[in-house]
């Protein structure tokens, strides 16, 4: 072995000894995290993010995945000739637009998912929200503000719904059996219907159900950064509505932030929103004290 060897696996010992402390201190707890975004359309960050979660689970923790697909969706809708409209980020979904989603969601996707948990060494099972009454959808509502007489109007999304009771036995359940959930983000209201639910939405709502330990949000920016672009690595309600009155805080990066906030106002730990392009995000910030994203926390 040369020394360039013996220091090189020195430094991974090392990585493990500094990771040792949070292995001991999340034993046993639950860590949901909302998969989505760039990781999602690139096979070596899929495959990465699934040695990731694997990982958790050999040392103990139980991760529970939540995944998006709006692009995929988005494609399939595009391939059948389905027009696709959009209010404030949302997709307005009728009928036909509803089935789709839930194939695509509930289908190719998160099977997809299962097989690369499969292939890295971990027994992941696929759910949806309607599998064992996890999640009881209410049709979301939402209003805009017309330019000209400034009156605010209700806007009709279709079927897109929101979370509004968490049952989270099937979880419970599987990871019991020593499996990985993984859960695409449908429902099924009271009303019968099948609803479409933002998928960070979704896994806040199931973190604040399991009082997870963590909620991991993967997006395709760093973090939350201030007004000079720097990294802001601790964050409370607090302090975010602050950011946010100051206009620190602004578009895609709201939603985000209010699914934190709700979480761990409700019963999860913490929150984290990280960049799931940097290989191997979610265990840098856990894992080291350096860390790699955004923490959100109760003051």
């Amino acid at each position: 072995m040369t020394d360039t060897d013996r220091d090189a696996m020195i430094g991974k010992a090392e990585t493990l000894i500094e990771a040792l402390p949070y292995f001991q201190r999340y034993a046993g707890r639950t860590f949901v995290v909302k998969y989505g975004g760039h990781a999602m359309g690139d096979e070596r960050a899929a495959r990465d993010f699934a040695e990731d979660i694997v990982l958790l689970k050999a040392v103990g923790i139980n991760p529970v995945v939540v995944h998006g697909g709006g692009p995929q969706i988005g494609a399939m809708l595009q391939k059948l000739g389905v027009e696709t409209k959009f209010v404030d980020g949302l997709r307005v979904t009728d009928a036909a637009t509803a089935e789709i989603a839930e194939m695509v969601l509930s289908g190719a996707i998160n099977k997809q998912l299962v097989g690369w948990i499969a292939n890295a060494g971990g027994k992941a099972i696929g759910l949806s929200g309607k599998d064992g009454g996890l999640v009881t959808a209410a049709k979301l509502e939402r209003t805009v503000r017309d330019p000209d007489s400034l009156i605010e109007q209700v806007v009709d999304l279709g079927f897109v719904g929101r979370p509004s009771r968490v049952d989270p036995g099937v979880l419970l359940t599987s990871i019991a059996a020593g499996m990985i959930p993984v859960v695409a983000p449908i429902g099924a209201g009271e009303d019968g219907h099948t609803y479409n639910i933002n998928a960070d939405t979704m896994a806040g709502a199931v973190a604040a159900a399991l009082g997870a330990a963590r909620l991991f949000l993967l997006t395709d920016v760093e973090g939350v950064l201030d007004g000079e672009k720097n990294l802001i690595t601790d964050l409370t309600p607090e302090r975010i509505a602050g950011l946010r009155e100051d206009g620190v805080i602004s578009g895609g990066m709201i939603p985000k932030l209010e699914t934190c906030v709700e979480a761990v106002e409700a019963g999860c730990e913490a929150a984290v929103v990280l960049d799931g392009r940097v290989p191997h995000a979610m265990l840098l910030e856990f894992f080291t004290a350096r860390g790699a994203g955004t923490l959100i926390r109760k003051g």
